[in-house]
């Protein structure tokens, strides 16, 4: 951020500028989703499947639907369509035929790629000038800042919208 002037950075200041990424971040996500067909949600449900496999535990139907906020029906519908395009496959794991887990396809994968590799080299580049000690209070910040927000959101809970009176 370049600043005309030399007063600290107070906390509004902060919270404005995690705002303004959190919203270009929003418009980021929203134009792979109309790109491709995908609603809001589908895009975040295709990045909790996408981190779950990173993490060598694919999600399982039931815990993305915890993990969104869903009926069990409407994450029925919301796989449908992410299965229907091409984008995430059911698959059942070799110990647990039981079992579902939910997967993206390696064409799905690279259609991401070609969206989202672009965004880690602007980010890349745009971090150049920060050494070791820098990335790590960043880091930090990030982290605390994105747990903060989990905490917060979980008091609102996902009842749905309140009725104005």
């Amino acid at each position: 951020m370049t600043r005309d002037d030399e007063r600290p950075l107070t906390d509004l200041d902060l919270t404005r500028l995690l705002q303004t990424l959190t919203v270009e971040s929003d418009r980021y996500a929203e134009r792979f989703g109309t790109r491709h067909g995908l609603h809001r949600t589908d895009v975040n449900a295709l990045a909790l499947i996408l981190d779950a496999a990173r993490r060598g535990d694919p999600l399982s139907p039931t815990a993305l639907a915890r993990e969104l906020g869903l009926s069990p029906s409407a994450t029925t519908s919301l796989i449908d369509r992410l299965e229907a395009l091409g984008h995430v496959e059911r698959t059942r794991p070799a110990g647990d035929r039981r079992r579902v887990a939910l997967e993206v396809p390696e064409a799905a994968l690279e259609e991401g790629r070609r969206m989202f590799v672009p965004l880690a080299a602007a980010f890349a580049a745009a971090w150049t000038g920060f050494d070791a000690a820098e990335r790590e209070v960043v880091a930090r910040f990030l982290e605390v800042s994105t747990e903060a927000m989990r905490e917060v959101g979980a008091e609102w809970g996902h009842e749905g919208p309140q009725r104005r009176r």
